[in-house]
């Protein structure tokens, strides 16, 4: 039992209450008791999810990109099917035109990643089986008709079977890249979707959501429609600049009228192409004059734009003094498609900020961007005029103009 004294001794040791405040507003609140280093560990552990999912995303992204300019290097490759990537790029030109921002430069982002992961995993499972069969090809060239042969044989079709059925259900479960390293559970799910009944009703839907999703005949005919008009402009001074096999007499004077013809050409064609892919229209490649009043706007723009159009087309006839065979021309095209991508989103954005100013820029800003275009312009069709004789197609090189046309070497 405490004595006074010591009664006496905590009251004294005690905070005194201010008059009037309640008692209950002296207890201190669950957050106040807790210890610091326990809000500081929840801090950090939500700062470190953020930055997971943060990495996570950018990782993500990054591989849908890769997985996205490769899958268009292969579609460039092969005939006819390039109309439908010189469409992908003219609709990225266009949506870049129409809201000027960066965001819009990859419509097929979210699709790119599965793409991508569907072509990586077919890759890694395929890998096995080129080397299965060159084990068996090599037992039958050593003891045709062997005991080793037949079963190396035998373990190859085996092998071929096994990887193609995994291939088929990793595919039918959605083609990410985890499903092609869990075939088992890739079998249970086939099995309970088959016990469901529901299967091809779910499977039919995603696949017409995916098909509608890459928007086939859209780009295709944006494609065509962009490549015909921009040769309308090309074609007559390509072809008297690529008409003359001598420098001397008459011959040269139609060069050099081509040659002129075509820096004229060529410093509008980016612009009416960008034109055409923001307004989606055929005679929007003829519209010069609004064109002209859109450059009025933001002249600076447009000469850096154009800028690095030039820097980025003329590595691309390099490219073709020897070209490789047909199956490997798709790394070919890798470069053109790595080059000509910023080109078309660089032109949209020179063609939006000129859109949506709506007072000119001074006059002697324009003339001062002229005067820097022209020798520019001068120097790349100088330089244009000599790829004839290096590149591997002769004259047909000078009409292929992949930055406006199509993103391959033919």
């Amino acid at each position: 039992m405490a004595t006074g004294f010591e009664r006496q001794s905590h009251d004294d040791c005690a905070t005194p209450r201010p008059p009037g405040l309640p008692e209950s507003t002296l207890e201190l609140s669950p957050a106040a008791t807790e210890p610091v280093h326990f809000r500081d560990v929840g801090r950090l552990r939500r700062a470190g999810t953020k930055l997971a999912w943060g990495c996570a995303w950018c990782i993500r992204t990054m591989f849908g990109i890769a997985s996205l300019i490769l899958l268009l290097a292969l579609l460039a490759a092969i005939p006819l099917i390039n109309f439908f990537v010189l469409g992908y790029l003219l609709d990225v030109e266009g949506r870049v035109a129409r809201s000027g921002r960066l965001r819009d430069a990859f419509p097929l982002i979210d699709l790119a990643p599965r793409l991508g992961s569907i072509a990586l995993g077919f890759w890694l499972w395929l890998w096995p089986l080129r080397l299965l069969s060159n084990v068996a090809t090599d037992a039958a060239i050593i003891a045709p008709g062997g005991n080793a042969a037949m079963a190396m044989n035998l373990l190859r079709q085996a092998a071929a079977i096994g990887v193609a059925a995994h291939l088929c259900l990793a595919l039918a479960r959605g083609g990410g890249l985890g499903c092609f390293f869990r075939p088992i559970k890739n079998a249970r799910w086939l099995a309970a979707q088959w016990r469901s009944g529901a299967y091809w009703e779910h499977a039919e839907r995603h696949v017409r959501d995916f098909v509608r999703a890459l928007r086939i005949r859209h780009h295709l005919w944006l494609g065509v429609r962009g490549f015909a008009g921009a040769m309308c402009w090309l074609v007559v001074p390509t072809a008297l600049l690529a008409s003359s096999d001598k420098t001397e007499g008459a011959s040269i004077i139609v060069t050099v009228i081509g040659g002129v013809l075509l820096v004229i050409v060529l410093s509008w064609v980016p612009f009416l192409q960008a034109h055409f892919a923001a307004e989606n229209r055929f005679a929007a490649h003829f519209q010069l004059r609004a064109v002209r009043q859109l450059y009025k706007n933001a002249p600076f723009s447009w000469l850096f734009t154009l800028l690095i159009t030039l820097t980025l087309a003329l590595p691309m006839y390099f490219f073709k003094i020897a070209l490789p065979p047909q199956d490997a021309m798709w790394l070919e095209t890798l470069v053109f498609i790595v080059m000509i991508y910023p080109v078309k989103v660089a032109t949209g954005w020179a063609y939006h900020r000129a859109a949506v100013r709506e007072k000119r820029a001074f006059f002697g800003f324009r003339w001062l961007s002229r005067l820097v275009m022209a020798p520019l312009l001068v120097l790349f069709v100088f330089l244009l005029f000599f790829t004839q004789f290096i590149g591997e197609h002769g004259k047909g090189v000078l009409f292929e103009h992949h930055v406006f046309l199509l993103p391959a070497p033919f």
